[in-house]
C-alpha cells in the first residue's frame, strides 16, 4: 500500500518503540508516539508522519483522540485495547470526511474477551479473516530476525538512556556540592 498511512495501536509505550522499530528493520517507513514522549517530539513524529516523511505511526492510545490528523487508510489494532469506547476512538481516526478507511484488529485467545465486549458495544459482529497459515511461515523467518535486531538495539538504546540518566544524576548532584561548598565557604 504504498502511499498509504497507518495508525498501529499498541497498549503499551515500550511496545511502541520496539514496533516501530521492527518496522523499520524490515524497511518500512514507521516511527513512535506515545505518553512517555516530550510533547515536542510528540508534535515532531506527528509532523513527521503528517508531511508523508513516515507513512506508518506507532501509537498509544494518545493518539487516538484530540490529534488532528486528517487522512489515515488504516487503522491497525496490534494490541486490542482493554475499553471497548478506545476501539471506537482508535477506529474513527480513519475513514473520515467522506473518505474510505479500514480497520484491522489482530486478536490472539487472550483478548478474546475484550473483542467480544467490542461486538456488543458496537452492536455487531465483526468479520474474522483468520491468518493463512502458509501465509505466515513465508515472512516468519524475515519477521524474526527483524525482531532480533530491533530487540538488541531497543536494549542498546535503552541501555545507553540509562547510562545518560545516570550522568545527568551525578552531573546534578556535584553541581548542587559545588553550589554548596561556595554557599557555605564563601569562594
Amino acid at each position: 500500500m504504498s502511499g498509504s498511512t497507518s495508525m498501529v495501536f499498541t497498549r503499551t509505550c515500550d511496545s511502541t518503540r520496539l514496533l516501530a522499530l521492527i518496522l523499520r528493520n524490515l524497511g518500512l517507513r514507521a516511527i513512535p508516539i506515545s505518553g512517555q514522549m516530550s510533547q515536542a517530539k510528540r508534535l515532531g513524529a506527528l509532523n513527521k508522519f503528517k508531511a508523508g516523511e513516515c507513512n506508518i505511526l506507532i501509537c498509544t492510545d494518545v493518539a487516538s483522540r484530540g490529534l488532528d490528523i486528517p487522512s489515515v487508510d488504516m487503522v491497525i489494532n496490534y494490541d486490542i485495547p482493554a475499553n471497548s469506547k478506545d476501539y471506537i476512538h482508535r477506529v474513527g481516526r480513519t475513514a473520515r470526511a467522506g473518505r474510505s478507511g479500514v480497520a484491522i484488529s489482530l486478536v490472539n485467545q487472550y483478548e478474546l474477551e475484550w473483542y467480544i465486549q467490542i461486538e456488543k458495544l458496537i452492536g455487531k459482529k465483526l468479520p474474522e479473516f483468520p491468518a493463512q497459515e502458509e501465509e505466515v511461515m513465508l515472512l516468519w523467518e524475515r519477521a524474526t530476525e527483524a525482531k532480533r535486531i530491533s530487540q538488541m538495539e531497543y536494549v542498546y538504546i535503552t541501555v545507553e538512556v540509562e547510562q545518560l540518566l545516570e550522568l545527568a544524576k551525578i552531573v546534578t548532584r556535584s553541581h548542587y556540592l559545588e553550589i554548596a561548598a561556595v554557599t557555605n565557604f564563601g569562594s
